[in-house]
């Protein structure tokens, strides 16, 4: 009988700042928090107040891996509310544009974040002494990611170019036509990547997870569809808050979500993948076999695997759309401001993310609700620490440590993403 207590006080090669609490007693797992420690940062309190159209590039700099998605999410959420629909070319760049912020974030996450751990190395610094040419690659393949960002976004960083209802300016096709050639590049470097991720060494960890993403009838989900499970649930985005849940734990400095009656759900590559292969081209599916899925993943580890493909669909989606654009004749669509509540979700590159927006008949918000995919990921994040260290309890505890790192960044959680709120409460005699 053995017992110990595990700690890593800061957790590397996430975003943000969270630490990890694990409690072995009589070799059985006695507890589990994933601490987040970050100060909120009260972004629904401090939206209150400002102008519909602030919502953009307000959001925008809740993250700086990801602000494409609260952009995205905050623009559907107005649109509703606002009684508007873009179409069209207008919404073919919302596509290209998420397809830049999932290719980047996405190959950042593979190789400079967690393929280390596969391969036993404390960095990608380290990694790329032994890889240099993978490392290489993988730098050119995020810029391309990045360049769409920068072309759609008016900058790679917290984007200043997407308004509600569409652009403030729409690129030309010579311009996007420039990107075809590094985009051709990209395909076979995704391949090259999907390949590599699918030599990793995973540990045997499966769990019978529900996940939960978008699903769109046509398309594999960015920024549309009903919200579905692998259990059932099948709802309007709309709907969203009369199923799901945010629990402030004593813990943590963010939420946990949960599926009212069913507890924890898992959203991010996962999920989409496993609810919308069907979805995916043909050459995607193939690449997908070939690396040794199924239609279904649960190994939460493998989402390295995930994450490659997701990498390969968006560069060709890209390719997709810059081949059919044509300039639209005005980059946006006019709005008058009303009274209404307007509700939007997109497919963050770690999930699901919901925004939902009350105005006042001047276009001034009212109240602000965002739900990050971090803290909807949470719960199931510390279940599966649970379980994976009561699987691994025998190994050395320097090893089980490494091992539970790597199990966190399974999720690539966003930190200063999921801080958005804290309930405060002040009691006095």
């Amino acid at each position: 009988m053995s017992s110990q207590t595990i700690k890593v006080d800061y957790l590397a090669r996430v975003e943000g700042e969270g630490s990890l609490y694990l409690k072995i007693k009589d070799d059985k797992v006695q507890d589990v928090k994933l601490r987040i420690f970050e100060p909120p940062r009260f972004f629904e309190s401090f939206l209150r107040g400002r102008k519909y159209t602030e919502a953009p590039d307000i959001t925008a700099r809740i993250c700086g891996i990801c602000p494409i998605a609260y952009q995205m999410s905050s623009v559907h959420a107005m649109e509703y509310a606002l009684g508007i629909k873009v179409e069209g070319q207008l919404r073919e760049l919302r596509r290209l544009l998420y397809c830049g912020e999932w290719i980047e974030s996405h190959v950042l996450h593979v190789y400079m974040l967690h393929a280390p751990d596969f391969l036993g190395y404390p960095d990608a610094i380290a990694l790329a002494a032994d890889f240099p040419d993978v490392v290489k690659q993988a730098l050119r393949l995020k810029k391309i990611g990045n360049d769409i960002v920068n072309l759609l976004g008016g900058r790679e960083i917290h984007p200043i170019n997407v308004r509600v209802g569409g652009f403030y300016r729409v690129p030309t096709k010579a311009e996007l036509l420039k990107m075809v050639e590094n985009l051709k590049w990209a395909r076979d470097a995704a391949l090259d990547m999907v390949r590599f991720t699918a030599k990793l060494p995973f540990p045997d960890f499966e769990q019978d997870y529900e996940f939960v993403a978008l699903r769109h009838p046509d398309e594999y989900p960015y920024n549309e569809g009903h919200l579905v499970s692998n259990r059932g649930l099948n709802i309007d985005v709309a709907d969203y808050e009369q199923h799901f849940t945010e629990q402030h734990m004593e813990h943590s400095t963010a939420l946990h979500s949960v599926i009212n009656e069913r507890g924890s759900y898992f959203v991010g590559p996962l999920a989409r993948y496993s609810l919308n292969f069907d979805k995916l081209p043909p050459s995607v599916q193939e690449a997908a076999r070939e690396a040794g899925l199924g239609e279904v993943c649960r190994n939460p580890f493998k989402s390295i695997i995930v994450r490659s493909l997701e990498t390969l669909y968006a560069v060709e989606e890209a390719l997709r759309v810059i081949g059919q654009y044509e300039r639209p004749e005005k980059p946006y669509v006019e709005a008058e401001p009303r009274k209404a509540t307007g509700y939007g979700c997109t497919e963050a590159p770690r999930g699901i993310l919901y925004h939902r927006y009350s105005i006042n008949d001047q276009g001034k918000i009212m109240t602000a609700k965002i739900v990050p995919p971090t803290s909807q990921n949470q719960k199931t994040i510390e279940n599966d620490l649970l379980h994976f260290a009561e699987q691994a309890i025998d190994l050395p505890k320097d090893k089980l440590t490494w091992q539970c790192e790597q199990a966190i960044r399974n999720y690539d959680p966003c930190i200063s993403c999921s801080v958005h709120y804290l309930k405060l409460e002040i009691e006095r005699d």
